[in-house]
């Protein structure tokens, strides 16, 4: 696909500075920038390249003043940085912009598919399922039963969405994310054997919502495990039975949270954390990067460590905990003192 600087402009409203038919059809870092390429500007720390760039048209803000002439086609915006944002989503857009369906495929007789519809090879899609308008969903993917999913949403290939779980609008599952898979819910008997605990809730996916690869989000033993409105997990992310993830928290890769624990509105939370079961976390959270959450938090705090404890806490003794030998040195120092002056009183 090629675009010109003039039909670029058009769509992020901006001004065209030179050639307005620089026609484009990639896109490129600043500093690796080639012909053909489009490229943007809004960290001054990288004025220098747009300078030395070969790419064909830099985005850049309206209040760059430039020190001398450059070969780029420019195009000044109100913020260069929202702007090629804003690119992307339409380049994502008309990139995946797929319809109809391959085949082979299944669609039950029972399941309802809305307008604009994308259903990739291999896709399955079982009994009693409802599924909005320019849903896209990619080759191997499956779709259980009585599975309910709203208007723009796009499965990846190979997610599994078992039965029951509802999906709201404008979501996104990426490639072999499970959702509603059981919790892992079992209980001894008296011989000391593991029963199973029937896993007979679902899961429930609100608005908004973006889940990375290789996720797992396990349906509840009653009732639901809830993500809500704007929530958005990395890769790799396991959440148990009867969570909730409260709206418009971002959780990074590798995070792990036990279940029934319940985590508040706009959060933090860092790659490659545990969070314990039945637990309370409150809203504002920041949880850094590796730390153990084994009791409830209040709104508002920030935490790291294993366990975790306050971040300004945990700075503060890090520095003692690297300086142990210097530290230790010193003690062994002063008892030897010490030992010596009672010797001679």
């Amino acid at each position: 696909m090629k675009f010109t600087a003039q039909q670029i402009a058009n769509i992020l409203e901006g001004d065209v500075v030179g050639n307005p038919e620089e026609e484009v059809s990639k896109l490129s870092k600043i500093e690796e920038g080639e012909k053909g390429s489009l490229t943007f500007l809004s960290n001054p720390k990288y004025n220098s390249y747009l300078y030395t760039t070969e790419a064909s048209v830099t985005i850049v803000n309206k209040s760059l003043e430039l020190e001398k002439d450059v070969s780029t086609t420019l195009i000044k915006v109100e913020n260069a940085y929202e702007s090629f944002s804003k690119l992307l989503a339409f380049y994502n857009e008309v990139k995946n912009n797929k319809t109809g369906r391959e085949n082979p495929h299944f669609v039950s007789d029972s399941a309802q598919v809305g307008e604009d519809e994308y259903i990739g090879a291999f896709a399955y899609i079982g009994n009693n399922v409802k599924i909005g308008d320019r849903v896209k969903i990619y080759p191997n993917a499956y779709i259980g039963d009585n599975v309910t999913i709203g208007n723009n949403v796009t499965i990846f290939s190979g997610a599994k969405i078992y039965s029951e779980t509802q999906i709201g609008n404008d979501c996104t599952i990426h490639a072999n994310s499970v959702i509603g898979s059981d919790g892992f819910g079992f209980v001894p008997n008296e011989q000391g054997e593991l029963n199973k605990v029937p896993q007979t809730g679902n899961v429930i996916i609100e608005d908004n919502v973006d889940i990375g690869s290789g996720c797992s989000i396990d349906r509840a033993t009653l009732g639901s495990t809830i993500i809500r409105k704007g929530v958005k997990l990395d890769n790799q992310i396991q959440i148990a039975h009867n969570v909730e993830i409260g709206k418009n928290t971002v959780i990074a890769a590798q995070t792990g949270i036990a279940g029934s624990t319940k985590v508040g509105e706009y959060c933090m939370i860092g790659g490659q954390v545990g969070i314990s079961g039945h637990l309370t976390l409150g809203n504002n959270l920041k949880i850094q990067a590796q730390s153990g959450i084994s009791k409830s938090l209040k709104d508002n705090e920030v935490v790291q460590g294993s366990p975790a404890f306050g971040y300004s806490d945990f700075n503060k003794s890090y520095v003692y905990f690297r300086n142990l030998p210097k530290i230790a040195s010193v003690v062994n120092k002063l008892e030897k003192e010490f030992n010596a002056q009672n010797e001679k009183l």
